[in-house]
């Protein structure tokens, strides 16, 4: 999940331009500093290899003190950002966005997590994610506690009301429709489903789970035991409408997974900031060995 962290950094830092000409002209090369990634607002932690991918483009390094996913009280200190400080100034800003934004998910999905504690129900993302930042976004998810979904869409089968109104005008059906994913290797075979008549065409199908979307947790509940009374194991996903506020009535309703797209489609992005500490310039030359001129400041990239 980790492995596109290369590519968001520099998408990140590209956004930048090549050059900081406010540093250039206020900062003297070679002055060494040390930055505080401090957790304003406390919460989850999320996003390292994101902000390890950004630092290590800046000839920086992070030396963590939390890892994701531990919780952390406000103000807390989680990293410490080592590296020359017009480097660090280069990285500053792209590692921050993308650490708000993975900290923000991974702290509302916990808040998912912890309302469902005690049930078998698993709390999912979906790809309502930020275009670009697919892998942050799930990766928080993660963080937060929650469970994989599907990435794209050339592993799984989701069948949703679209699909089923395609079937009905081309004159196919779904079972067949799912017996060629399975000749494909398909082996996940979702199917969302808005009444009892599509429900039970479903489970006759060989559907691997059923979507329920935008029903009350009675209707969950009422769907679920008839569809496992048809097709024995099949799992249950409940999605559409679902807030804090009522998650655990659809986890109590029998739903195994429950998508939340909010959690990265609407996200409150955590408080964080560095705060710098700059240490001593560079020794200037002995007298005694002629002064040579001196090396440009390096130039942020």
């Amino acid at each position: 999940m980790t492995g596109d962290a290369e590519r968001i950094a520099a998408t990140a830092l590209t956004e930048d331009g090549d050059t900081d000409v406010t540093t250039g002209v206020t900062v003297p090369g070679g002055l060494a500093a040390e930055g505080r990634i401090e957790y304003r607002t406390g919460g989850v932690v999320a996003g390292g290899a994101y902000a390890d991918a950004v630092a290590r483009a800046c000839d920086c390094r992070i030396e963590w003190r939390a890892p994701d996913g531990r919780v952390v009280a406000p103000g807390t200190t989680i990293g410490l950002v080592h590296g020359a400080l017009t480097r660090i100034l280069r990285a500053e800003r792209p590692m921050l966005n993308l650490l708000q934004r993975a900290c923000g998910i991974a702290s509302a999905t916990r808040a998912y997590v912890q309302a469902v504690a005690g049930t078998r129900c698993r709390i999912l993302h979906t790809r309502k994610t930020a275009p670009g930042l697919r892998s942050l976004d799930v990766a928080a998810v993660l963080a937060g506690g929650g469970a994989r979904h599907r990435l794209d869409l050339g592993h799984e089968v989701m069948v949703k009301d679209n699909h089923w109104q395609a079937l009905r005008l081309a004159g196919n059906d779904l079972a067949s429709a799912l017996d060629e994913a399975r000749a494909r290797g398909v082996t996940s075979l979702q199917v969302e489903v808005e009444s009892m008549a599509q429900l039970e065409q479903a489970c006759a199908s060989g559907a691997t789970r059923l979507l329920v979307d935008n029903q009350r947790p009675e209707t969950v509940q009422e769907w679920a035991e008839r569809a496992r009374g048809l097709r024995p194991g099949i799992e249950i996903e409940a999605t559409g409408g679902i807030t804090l506020a009522n998650v655990r009535a659809y986890a109590e309703a029998g739903a195994d997974f429950i998508s939340i797209g909010a959690l990265t489609h609407s996200v409150i992005a955590a408080d964080l900031g560095i705060e710098v500490v700059v240490g001593q310039p560079p020794t200037p030359p002995s007298p005694r060995t002629p002064a040579t001129r001196s090396t440009p400041a390096p130039r942020p990239e």
